[in-house]
Formats: structure tokens, sequence, C-alpha cells
């Protein structure tokens, strides 16, 4: 007998159910409630959640952790070297990962690319639509891909009963839902992006990619804030989760994993977006660095390991009298917070007047790096546009600063230091700390300067 529906109210920020309308959900949003019909059979026949009856079949008996096998998670290449960076080696079988990002920074443009890569090494795989229609993605396709593959096929289709059935009938080795807010199962009345309807396809997709071994590529809808739509349960059922982000006026594209259960999640992959679809960036320090051969006031370089590379870019910083009103404090690609901390520490420690003073940062090229390692950087450029002043070599500065004026060590800075001596800088300047523990000297001229407070920092910048 099929199982009626049920009515419940559901929190559109959380996912949160309750049996009867709320003002305030529990996570603080105000009127999030809709009104949605669910089955019982939503959370109940998932199979990671669901006890077997006694006699069902299987083993209750416990295992000994030590005698449990390990699986050998065999990994598809996407063709793509920054990808397979960042998923930890490419795509393992069975796996589910969700790709989010602001409209027209470039995922289905990957995605396209990665699927007609994959079609052409390892079988068939299966593009399905939700947003655009057959054509509009084959315009595309012959843009960035050429020649198209045999093995690559499209579908547009909401349905998740009908893309059920085309996978049994394609048997693809790699399956796309672009994207999850517009899919629906015809088991529920609740209307395509509700909080109802995306678990539902959600538990679905997971029950297609795990038994058949196919991994299943998601492309989710983000919120004004850029955080993921749609109900947290989405983001722990999938393996891996990536981030796609960019400005709209740079052609820098970064790609960054939030979680991954089959890889690290301190891999970054660059792209830059052309007629042609997305191009992997060989060497990411040299395009943030483009314009740096000559030393000027505001601005000094930096870096960040991520991963396995190390990334350097450009700090610049701006600050000129304030007109009326209190003192304007901007910061693209720097924490807000952040900068504010730093300002004040120049004010307390160094006694430099900023109170009347409009101070913007930038980081050059567009990225964000969420690392304290350029702290150093940002006080010296915002030093250095005060007073006017620039250093007599080619610098690199790291180091996180404290409230106290101190520097803290940071990770990773005798790899930094060596890719500076390799680029051809003649100083970089770290904590002491990181300094003492330098295990080898450099090859090239660069002198590692080992500094323990922000005024030692800036009397080494002035030289």
């Amino acid at each position: 007998m099929a199982k009626k529906p049920k009515t419940v109210f559901v929190c559109q920020e959380c996912g949160y159910e309750s049996p009867k309308w709320m003002g305030r959900c529990v996570c603080g949003a105000w009127n999030s409630f809709v009104e949605e019909k669910v089955l019982p059979s939503d959370i109940s026949e998932d199979p990671r959640r669901r006890g077997k009856a006694p006699g069902a079949g299987g083993s209750t008996k416990p295992s000994q952790l030590k005698n449990v096998g390990s699986a050998d998670h065999q990994r598809i290449d996407t063709g793509i070297r920054e990808l397979n960076r960042v998923l930890g080696g490419g795509l393992v079988k069975g796996s589910l990962t969700l790709i989010s990002g602001e409209p027209g920074i470039g995922k289905s443009t990957l995605i396209i690319q990665a699927a007609q890569k994959i079609a052409e090494k390892a079988g068939p795989v299966l593009y399905v639509s939700g947003e655009e229609s057959e054509e509009q993605i084959k315009m595309r396709a012959d843009r960035v891909c050429g020649k198209l593959s045999d093995a690559l096929f499209v579908l547009a289709e909401t349905n998740m009963e009908n893309i059920q059935t085309a996978c049994e009938t394609v048997k693809p080795v790699f399956l796309v839902i672009d994207s999850i807010q517009t899919m629906y199962t015809q088991e529920l009345d609740s209307v395509p992006g509700s909080v109802s309807q995306v678990r539902a396809c959600g538990n679905l997709l997971m029950r297609i990619g795990k038994g058949a071994d196919i991994p299943v590529f998601i492309v989710a809808h983000v919120t004004k804030s850029g955080e993921l739509a749609g109900p947290k349960i989405v983001e722990h059922m999938v393996d891996c989760v990536l981030n796609f982000t960019g400005e709209r006026d740079h052609d820098i594209r970064i790609l960054r994993a939030y979680k991954n259960r089959f890889g690290t999640t301190s891999e970054i992959g660059a792209f830059q977006m052309e007629e042609a679809g997305l191009i992997q960036i060989e060497n990411l320090s040299g395009s943030l660095l483009e314009n740096t051969s000559e030393q000027a006031e505001g601005s000094v370089i930096t870096a960040i390991y991520e991963g396995s590379r190390p990334v350097f870019m450009e700090i610049q910083a701006l600050a000129t009298p304030a007109n009326v009103g209190f003192a304007r404090r901007t910061a693209v690609g720097v924490d807000h917070q952040r900068l504010s901390m730093i300002l004040a520490v120049l004010e307390k420690k160094q006694g430099m007047p900023l109170l009347n003073q409009d101070v913007y940062v930038n980081v050059v090229g567009g990225l964000r790096p969420d690392s304290t390692c350029v702290d150093l950087a940002v006080a010296l450029s915002v030093y250095s546009s005060v007073r006017g002043i620039t250093p007599q070599k080619r610098t690199v500065a790291i180091g996180e600063v404290g409230l106290t004026g101190d520097l803290r060590s940071v990770q990773n800075a005798e790899k930094i230091a060596i890719e500076a001596d390799r680029l051809g800088y003649q100083q970089i300047i770290m904590p002491a700390k990181n300094a003492g523990r330098m295990k080898k000297d450099l090859a090239g001229s660069c002198q590692i300067i080992g500094v323990r407070t922000l005024s030692d920092a800036i009397g080494v910048y002035r030289g």
C-alpha cells in the first residue's frame, strides 16, 4: 500500500523540519519556514540510515577494524591536470562530487571539458542538464571542446526517474547533473529546489552512483553570501565539495576543495577563462606577478603555500587623507576584520596616525588568500604607502602579525624561501623562528632575514 505524504514545515536556510509553523528557526532565521509534503520514506529508505530487520540477511556482528580490508579506490583520469590535483588524483568510482560557484564563473564549461576528455578515454558519459537545452550545450561544447566524442551523451531532463532510466540504458562511466536545484522526483509534491526535493534527489543520485560505481558530478546553486544553497544534508552526503571562485573582471579562476574523503583539501586548481574555454595555468605565481619588475610605493610581494606549491602574489595598499566623516577601510581579497587589526597594531606599536587616513588594500589578480601568512605584507604595504618609501631590494615578506606587534611563525616558510630564491628575489623577511629552522642554505643570492617584531621588519624593509 502506497504511503501517504505528511505535511511538515521546512526551514529554507538550514533544512530543519517542524511539525508546525515557527516564526524563528533554531538556526536564527526569521520567516524561513515553508509548508511541504514529504514521504516517510525520505529518511527511512536511505540505505545508510536504515536498520535491517532480524532475519533480513546480512551480518550484525561487529568486525575487528584491523581485519577489515581497505578498498582499492580506482580513479578515472579527467584529462585536466588541475582538476585531478584538487580531486586528489582523479575521480573515484562511485563517488559523489558537489561543485558550486557564482553564475557564469565557468562551472559548466569546466565540466563539459572534463566530460569530453573522459568520454574519449574511459567510455560513455551522460551530461544531464535541467537549465539548458541540448542545443545550448552543443554550442558550448563545440566552442570549448572542438570535435566531440561519440561516447558523450546529453539529456535535457529534470525528472529523476527518467534520468535513472537513461543511466540504465547508457550505462555511463561518468554522470553529470546540472543542477540539482532543477531536479525533482515525482514521489513528492513539492516544487524543484525545495529542501525535500533536493534531499530526495540527492539520495537517489547516491544510490545510482554507489550502486553502479559511477562517479557523479552535481552542480549546486549558491546563495547571496556565496554558500551552497539547499539543506546541509547534501553536503554531508557527498564525498567531495568543490568551490569555483573568481572575479568577473579577472580571467583567473580558482578551484578549491572544502571537503574530500579521498584526498587533501589543501590543493587548489588554477584556470584562465578564454574564448576557447578554461585553460590550465602552468605558473600561477607568474600570472599574478606580471608588473612587479619595478618597486612601487604600497606594493609588497608575499606568498602562501597551497597544497604542493607556493603561490606568490602582490599586495597593494593606498592611504589617502580622509575628506569628511570617518576614515574608510576597504579590502579586496583580504579579510576586513584582519585588516582592521593590522591597522590597529600599526597605530599602537608604530605610532602611525591612521585615524584620518582612508586605507585601501587589494590582492592583485583577484586571489583571496585565507592564510595569516600575508599579514606582514599587508602591514608593510600600508606603511610604505603612508611613508612614501620603497625597499632597496626585491623583497618578499611573510609572517603572521600578533596584537603585541610580534611576528608568529608560519608553515612551509622554507619551501616559500626556496621558490623566492628561484624567482630571483634578493631578500625574504620572515619570523625569526622560521629563519632559525631553515635546514639548508639557498642556492641563489636571496638573503633570509629573520625578525621578531613588526618594528624590526619595518627597519629591514626601509633598508
